[in-house]
């Protein structure tokens, strides 16, 4: 148990330049404390004391903010960076050494009691404020953009962004370690605007060539009279 202790939280020293110290760590990092009364709760729910397991769920949101079902399935090495408002839903499978910064939700989209959260694979990153919805997978090391919406399948180590979410990159192998660079994600609206424009300049260009060729003719035209 102690190793396991130890383990999340150098997964978070490694994770978080913020993070100075293990006893800033063990203190005041709310993903890490979330991951710790998830534990307590996914045991009391496996041991069928489902009534238990969802009041200490409810105990580590109150203290948290971060409100994880006690049904979930989350590997090692998780780190939910700040945390605030994330939801992951009680069918939810978790990998090792996945990412998630705050205002996720890994949720369902349907009443039927099957299936219905996603399964994020091992080393993906899900960026703040995106909305994982339904019961597909999202791929080994994808990366999936701030405030996107994700309503089906992710491949692994692609990047997804925008509202349904698109697969916008989709890397030949898998890095190392993982990063999430906000400020490199590619733009799917910037770039089809960016063609369009381009798109104008040539019809431009042509209109151009065809004017001049227009008033050439017509002076041949002119003189020939």
């Amino acid at each position: 148990m102690f190793a396991r202790l130890r383990e999340d939280i150098q997964s978070v020293l490694d994770r978080d330049p913020a993070a100075r110290s293990t006893l800033e760590v063990l203190c005041c990092y709310p993903g890490l404390h979330a991951i710790w009364f998830h534990r307590l709760a996914n045991l009391l729910w496996r041991s069928d004391f489902h009534f238990l397991g969802r009041l200490v769920s409810h105990v580590g949101r109150f203290l948290t903010g971060i409100e994880i079902h006690p049904g979930a399935t989350i590997g090692r090495r998780l780190f939910i960076d700040h945390g605030m408002g994330v939801v992951i839903g009680e069918t939810a499978e978790i990998g090792d050494d996945v990412t998630i910064y705050h205002g996720v939700t890994l949720g369902g989209v349907s009443l039927e009691k099957k299936k219905r959260h996603p399964t994020v694979e091992s080393n993906a990153v899900i960026g703040s404020g995106a909305k994982v919805l339904g019961p597909f997978t999202v791929g080994e090391g994808a990366k999936i953009g701030s405030n996107s919406v994700v309503v089906k399948e992710v491949p692994a180590n692609a990047t997804v962004v925008g509202i349904p979410g698109r697969v916008v990159m989709a890397a030949e192998k898998p890095k190392d370690k993982s990063d999430f660079e906000h400020g490199k994600l590619p733009d799917p609206e910037a770039k089809a605007i960016s063609c369009l424009f381009e798109q104008i300049r040539e019809l431009e260009r042509k209109y151009g060539e065809l004017a001049a060729e227009h008033e050439a003719l017509k002076r041949r035209l002119d003189g020939g009279n």
